[in-house]
């Protein structure tokens, strides 16, 4: 394990956690690299861990309904908290027992905890109950948004080139964005065809099953969080000096247009500089996302030229709205917990996950804008294997819990959290106020 960090006589912690993240010592960060610091931190002996018990799921790996690669890539890892959020059915617990191993020989390195009458076990089991009256099957609505979504993608690409028209070229780039928002709902369910198309961004699903699922929605907001990590030293976010200067974060702001541009096509070429100078991080699946100029090229009859311009700009405009919807989707304003703020007594992994996010309010009349805009976040944090159409059915069960545990559910528009997230990225002062004051509300 990585002890905390001291830097000018002050010690740099999580407060989610006993350890600083192995992880956040070693450049370039990658979902690579921080499975690796995570093989350290977490006392996992090699097995996989669900909280003080070692588990073999080796032989189950390829049984695994969701798809062998949940598995595989989380041995010798702590998966407590993901097991927990990800079976929202009983019989994965009632299985466990075939395959433990032994007692951990030491402590948890997190903190929460996930008490069967503590807020998120009561709201599971309310929603379990709650779903078992509904279909909470991928619902057909959503798979037609998707699909109506990836077609436009094509389409609106042909009429731009065709036409040399930046409007339809914009309008492209906006449906390559949706296409990556909306797949998200994808990744987090078992495997399907649908996730791959989140690959035509140059991005990689596997990676953001990694980055995404498995660190941002487990540790969110905290230095566990890797999609905040990964944006560092150009964008951060932890209210502390040591992590940014006032004038570094100045320039966060003032960058972060252009860190928008560069999204889509910089997290390719990383791992391609990386696969070319360390060891092959390259999937074949990353072929998808030259599918897309392919198409211009071979459907328009414009020179390569004319067709790999066309496709930049197309992946440019998408790359930029990808950026301003994700980072100012819910997470980051001061109001909202970040690593080094005071927190709740209370270490519920459920309440800690609502401390981390305001909803937005504004798009929840829309379901393409719910599938789209990252809607319904904190019932997407709490249960992320739901399709995002059957989250909107489960606001009684998750507003009862919230008014017995002293919970609110906090909601504000887009320009608000717009607003919100520069000021994050200017802010150094830590809240001394835990969650759920009426001070932060």
């Amino acid at each position: 394990m990585t002890p905390n960090i001291k830097d000018d006589g002050e010690w740099r912690v999580s407060g989610i956690s006993r350890n600083y993240p192995s992880y956040r010592q070693h450049r370039p960060i990658t979902s690579e690299s921080w499975l690796e610091g995570k093989n350290v931190d977490d006392e996992a002996e090699g097995l996989w861990r669900i909280n003080d018990t070692l588990y073999d799921l080796s032989d189950f790996a390829a049984r695994h309904p969701g798809g062998s690669s949940w598995i595989e890539c989380t041995r010798g890892t702590d998966i407590t908290e993901p097991f927990e959020s990800h079976h929202i059915e009983e019989r994965a617990r009632g299985m466990l027992g075939k395959f433990e191993v032994r007692k951990a020989a030491r402590p948890r390195n997190y903190k929460f905890t996930i008490e069967e009458n503590g807020f998120y076990m009561t709201l599971k089991r309310r929603v379990r109950e709650k779903l078992r009256q509904i279909d909470y099957s991928p619902t057909k609505k959503t798979e037609f948004l998707h699909l109506g979504i990836l077609v436009s993608v094509f389409l609106f690409s042909w009429a731009g080139t065709v036409l040399d028209s930046l409007i339809f070229k914009g309008l492209a780039g906006l449906s390559l964005c949706w296409v990556a928002t909306s797949t998200h709902n994808y990744f987090h369910q078992r495997d399907n065809w649908r996730m791959y198309t989140f690959n035509l961004t140059m991005m990689n699903f596997r990676n953001w099953r990694i980055s995404h699922a498995l660190s941002h929605h487990v540790y969110a907001n905290s230095l566990h969080d890797l999609e905040m990590s990964m944006f560092e030293p150009f964008l951060c976010w932890i209210p502390d000096r040591h992590y940014a200067s006032k004038a570094q974060r100045l320039i966060s702001v003032l960058i972060s247009p252009v860190v928008y541009v560069v999204l889509f096509q910089g997290q390719f070429l990383i791992r391609l500089v990386l696969s070319l100078t360390k060891r092959n991080l390259l999937r074949w699946d990353d072929l998808i996302g030259f599918s897309l100029p392919i198409f211009i090229y071979l459907s328009t009859g414009v020179g390569l030229f004319s067709a790999l311009l066309s496709w930049e700009i197309i992946i440019s405009v998408g790359s930029f709205i990808f950026g301003l919807i994700g980072l100012t989707a819910a997470h980051h304003d001061p109001r909202i917990l970040h690593d080094g703020d005071a927190q709740r007594q209370d270490f519920d992994w459920g309440l800690y996950q609502v401390d981390t996010i305001i909803d937005r309010g504004d798009i929840k009349w829309s379901d393409l804008l719910v599938l789209t805009h990252f809607g319904e976040h904190a019932l997407h944090h709490l249960f992320p294997t739901l399709d995002h159409g059957v989250l909107k059915h489960l606001y009684p069960e998750l507003r009862k819990t919230m008014k017995e545990f002293d919970v609110e559910l906090r909601e504000i528009n887009h320009w608000s959290h717009i607003k919100g997230q520069n000021q994050q990225l200017l802010r150094i002062e830590k809240n001394p106020i835990p969650p759920g004051s009426k001070k932060l509300k």
